[in-house]
């Protein structure tokens, strides 16, 4: 705890010094050299050298709060990169607007409904944003629904293997629109740690580990 205490101090020493140009022991280098050459029948005025300090010990707090919150979210990161590690094997649901098939198979497509609905519409895109199969299902209570795709396009012909991504919408008695939203559901196959984020591996899919809604065994 000491350690991490004063490593804390450091690094915002380092910071302030690097923003101001100097640290509190300059700051107090400078005030003791100061008042050490200051003319005798003109002294510093109190007022004047404690509000010094007090504007002083404000930036200081400034950069300590700053450093303190910085460590705060770098540990915070570490525990989500373990909870992360354990999800390999069990199956999620996550929010996705993309599936991967594999040519000759089908697939489940899941979406959640907010509110009731008179009719659901699943819209099927390729890489280049064509749609290339268009799935409706009827009336779809809130809550997490799916309808099943063979991997066919409209016209009946099997699509080569790859990433689709998926829109979902739905239309509810009145005739308004419903903003339904697509699911990525499936078993965990890994987990990354490139970049910024921690992404997983779900049914071939990359999905940020944030978007995770549920969790259940594997």
């Amino acid at each position: 705890m000491i350690t991490s205490v004063s490593a804390s101090a450091t690094s915002a020493s380092a910071a302030m010094k690097q923003s101001i140009g100097m640290d509190k022991d300059d700051f107090l280098t400078l005030l003791i050299t100061q008042l050490q050459n200051q003319d005798p029948l003109d002294p510093m005025d109190g007022t004047e050298f404690m509000t010094q300090m007090a504007q002083l010990t404000e930036v200081e707090q400034a950069y300590n709060t700053n450093t303190n919150l910085e460590n705060i979210m770098s540990a915070l990161d570490n525990s989500s990169s373990l909870s992360a590690a354990s999800l390999v094997g069990k199956n999620v649901s996550a929010v996705g607007s993309q599936v991967a098939i594999s040519a000759g198979e089908g697939t489940i497509l899941s979406y959640s409904v907010p509110s009731s609905a008179e009719q659901v519409t699943v819209t099927i895109m390729d890489a280049s944003g064509a749609t290339v199969r268009t799935l409706t299902a009827g009336q779809t209570e809130p809550g997490t629904s799916s309808v099943s795709w063979d991997g066919r396009d409209a016209e009946g012909n099997q699509l080569a293997s790859g990433i689709y991504n998926v829109s979902v919408s739905g239309v509810n008695s009145a005739g308004n629109t419903v903003a339904c939203q697509p699911l990525v559901t499936g078993r965990v196959e890994g987990i990354s740690y490139a970049g910024t984020a921690v992404t997983m591996t779900v049914g071939g899919v990359t999905v940020p580990f944030n978007n995770i809604l549920t969790v259940t065994g594997g």
